[in-house]
């Protein structure tokens, strides 16, 4: 991969984690200010999970149909800054419900094609533990510049200016996807049966068992942590610098993954990032002061990047050649899409009757959950070595 194709894909990961940096903190916020209540709150920023669920094995399906990711890409890039500009006239509960499906359907094409396109031009120089996390890094950099950024301003200004905020980042967005290219995909005729195949592989449903509630767990996180930050008396700049922390520590380890992906089984990197979701989540909701709260956020670098990266490795395992695109949608799907939705209401009605913290309690047991799940993968054999 050349260094203005690095730039290019780096770019790209920037500016829709950027959104995903203006999105998860603050549009619960915004909606708060328009009138709704807590419920008709998590319904909304539900959509960025259920549109989870079908969105990204459809464009899957249609980039390895057609072998053209990057340009299924563009389209869905300009299709959603058109769309984000409904904003402006939206007054009804149901307009802002069915723009959320709407947009973020077109949204959920970006990553799992994004991320195989990364994959694809990375493996074919052989650079994916080399390159891949200081790609992806620049993803988490971009949530924190946003976080920051929005968090000041919507603090002197108000929440009010949220969506010329997202205006910029997804007109940004569309622009830079001009600047992608992938190496030349082959065209292989796709097998009747083939992915059935391989989901019937008995690790392959242990692990997607494992995403599914490593997701469910982060969705209290995505869809509550910012009211419950504001419940405990944080303002919105505050709120950021949380967002950010969390970040930051996601960016070192990508930084550095190398070290770990080379030397150590993925199994194990998911093992203790399950372990590690465990504690921190524990944390949050027993013991809420702002040094136990910091000591939380670091543990992203485990929950969220360590997990990321070593699924991502891991799932190259059983998904290859014009299986890709489609195994980065179903890890998606039913990571993101059903486990992110389900753990999102699940939160949303635990909120409402029980206490905020019993949210992230909620969480700390479905890591638990992910953590069993994936010690049922069956001991990988190596060939013996050679005396």
């Amino acid at each position: 991969m050349t260094p203005v194709l690095r730039w290019a894909f780096g770019s790209f990961f920037f500016l829709y984690f950027a959104y995903v940096g203006l999105v998860s903190p603050y549009a619960s916020l915004f909606f708060l200010e328009r009138g709704f209540n807590v419920i008709e709150i998590a319904a909304l920023m539900s959509m960025l999970q259920i549109t989870r669920i079908v969105g990204p094995f459809n464009w899957g399906w249609l980039s390895d149909y057609l072998s053209n990711r990057i340009g299924i890409i563009r389209v869905c890039a300009c299709l959603a800054a058109l769309v984000f500009l409904c904003i402006f006239y939206l007054q009804t509960y149901i307009g802002f419900f069915v723009w959320m499906f709407v947009l973020h359907t077109i949204l959920s094409s970006q990553m799992p094609l994004g991320e195989t396109a990364t994959i694809h031009a990375l493996y074919k120089d052989n650079s994916f533990d080399k390159r891949y996390g200081r790609l992806r890094l620049w993803g988490s950099i971009g949530f924190i510049t946003m976080v920051l950024i929005a968090g000041e301003l919507f603090q002197r200004k108000g929440i009010e200016l949220y969506p010329y905020v997202g205006t910029v980042i997804l007109f940004a967005l569309a622009a830079i996807t001009f600047c992608l290219h992938e190496p030349k995909m082959e065209r292989r005729k796709m097998v009747k049966g083939e992915l059935f195949a391989v989901l019937l592989n008995p690790d392959v449903r242990w692990f997607l068992v494992s995403g599914f509630f490593m997701i469910f767990a982060h969705a209290s996180l995505y869809v509550f942590y910012s009211l419950y930050l504001a419940n405990l008396g944080y303002d919105k700049f505050q709120i950021g610098l949380f967002w950010a922390l969390g970040v930051a520590a996601e960016v070192l380890f990508f930084y550095f993954q190398n070290k770990m992906l080379s030397r150590i089984d993925s199994e194990i990197i998911l093992q203790g990032a399950f372990g590690v979701g465990v504690v921190r989540f524990a944390l949050i909701a027993f013991f809420p002061t702002t040094l136990v709260l910091i000591i939380a956020q670091l543990m992203h670098a485990g929950t969220f990047a360590a997990h990321h990266s070593a699924a991502t490795k891991l799932l190259q395992r059983w998904f290859t050649g014009p299986l890709q695109a489609r195994g980065q949608a179903i890890m998606a799907t039913v990571s993101y899409g059903l486990g992110g939705t389900i753990g999102g209401l699940c939160a949303g009605w635990i909120w409402d009757l029980f206490q905020p913290r019993d949210v992230f309690v909620m969480s700390a047991l479905a890591c638990g959950l992910a953590g069993m799940a994936i010690q049922k993968l069956r001991p990988r054999r190596y060939p013996p070595r050679k005396t």
